[in-house]
C-alpha cells in the first residue's frame, strides 16, 4: 500500500450537513476501494488565490490514506464528476523521506488534536 494524500475543495454554498455529506461519500469511495484513512482534516472555508468556476471562497479538506494504486484512478474519476468539488489534488509519497514526512503530518496532526486545550486568559489590570 502507498501513501497519499488528497486536498479537495467544496462550493462554498453548501451547506453544513452537505458538506458533511461529501465528506463522507468521498470517505466511503477511500475504504470501498481498500484505503486506511489516517487522518481527515477540515481546513475550513478559505479564499482562494483566484476564482475557480466563479467561486472566491471554498471549503477545504485534507485526507491522509493509505491505498492501493488502482484506487488513485477511481478516485480521480469519483472527484471529477462530484460537482460540488471545484478542485483537488492527489500527491503520492515515494520515497523513504517522503513517508517520514506523511506519517509526521498524518500524526502530527492527530495529536495536535488531542493536545489543543483553551488557555486560560490572563485577566487584564
Amino acid at each position: 500500500m502507498k501513501h497519499y494524500e488528497v486536498l479537495f475543495i467544496l462550493k462554498p454554498t453548501l451547506t453544513e450537513e452537505e458538506v458533511n455529506a461529501k465528506l463522507e461519500f468521498v470517505k466511503e469511495v477511500l475504504t470501498k476501494n481498500g484505503a486506511e484513512i489516517e487522518t481527515v482534516v477540515p481546513m475550513g472555508t478559505r479564499k482562494l488565490a483566484y476564482k475557480i468556476k466563479k467561486y472566491e471562497r471554498g471549503t477545504y479538506f485534507v485526507i491522509y490514506f493509505k491505498a492501493p494504486t488502482n484506487l488513485i484512478a477511481e478516485l480521480e474519476r469519483v472527484l471529477r464528476i462530484t460537482e460540488e468539488v471545484i478542485r483537488f489534488l492527489i500527491v503520492k509519497y515515494e520515497n523513504k523521506k517522503e513517508i517520514a514526512a506523511w506519517e509526521k503530518l498524518s500524526h502530527g496532526i492527530k495529536q495536535s488534536k488531542k493536545e489543543i486545550k483553551p488557555l486560560d486568559a490572563p485577566e487584564i489590570q
